[in-house]
């Protein structure tokens, strides 16, 4: 499947201009979603702006952003008044300046993209500024209008492609001394060693399987006990029409669950 496009645009430096195109390096829409449903009829609820005078549901082409001057006076702009301040990084990525790879630090990382080229036209230009900066193990340093917010972010060459990185602005990452400055604890020398035998233990080489999400486990293995309890439920009623006879669809959860555990635990003495 052709991965969807979260932006297209382009990519240059000075002279050096290429098509290219970016989606988000990582996904949530494998997790477990939830609707919200009405409990008595099994409905879903859904959601609605509402006029906070009127009390009337308004609809979706009537709705504006807002920027409040005053107690309940807003300054209305539409999508078009915010299409007409549309900066150039909308649509270019405009490498500014490098920087040492090893140079800015992860609390300022925000989020991954992976940027490619959209062109063949423009492979070897994008390939060109890739291995450069690899061989001068720099990133790039940009802008780009990402949510109509323009974001400062860098350019990391990775494999065949580049990975860009929203960064945090500088206002929004703390200072780290404020909080650590009280720390003045030494550690014991003795203790080091001890520590750094149960560290040299407990290291592996990173695989993504050390951050599974077992709540998100857990809640498939829950849906699917679900999907199994209402298929027997269903499947009870329908032998209980067809045989005309009733047929008991109740299960005792303190049963399957002493089962549960039975087999558990000659699992795990096995």
């Amino acid at each position: 499947m052709a991965p969807k496009y979260y932006w297209k645009g382009y990519l240059k430096l000075s002279l050096v201009t290429c098509p290219v195109a970016m989606t988000p390096a990582t996904s949530e829409s494998e997790k477990v979603r939830f609707h919200t449903l009405n409990k008595d009829t099994g409905n879903r609820v859904v959601s609605q702006y509402i006029d906070s005078v009127t009390g009337k549901p308004v609809k979706e082409n009537n709705e504006a952003k807002g920027y409040a001057r005053g107690e309940d006076d807003y300054v209305i702009l539409t999508d078009d008044d915010l299409d007409a301040v549309a900066l150039e990084t909308v649509k270019t990525i405009d490498i500014e300046r490098f920087v040492p790879a090893d140079s800015i630090e992860w609390i300022y990382l925000e989020k991954a993209h992976y940027l490619m080229p959209d062109d063949p036209v423009g492979n070897e230009a994008f390939a060109v500024i890739r291995d450069a900066m690899k061989a001068e193990k720099v990133l790039g340093v940009s802008k780009l209008v990402m949510g109509r917010r323009e974001r400062a972010v860098i350019l990391e060459p990775r494999d065949e492609g580049i990975v860009l990185w929203s960064l945090r602005f500088g206002d929004e990452v703390r200072p780290e001394e404020n909080y650590f400055e009280d720390i003045d604890e030494k550690a014991d020398p003795d203790l080091v060693p001890l520590i750094q035998q149960l560290i040299k233990r407990k290291s592996a080489r990173w695989s993504p399987d050390m951050v599974s999400d077992p709540i998100q486990e857990s809640l498939l293995k829950l849906i699917e006990e679900k999907k199994k309890l209402l298929k027997s439920r269903k499947t009870a009623k329908g032998k209980k029409t067809e045989a005309g006879a009733p047929a008991s669809n109740v299960i005792n959860i303190m049963d399957a669950l002493r089962k549960s555990i039975e087999t558990d635990l000659k699992t795990k003495a096995g």
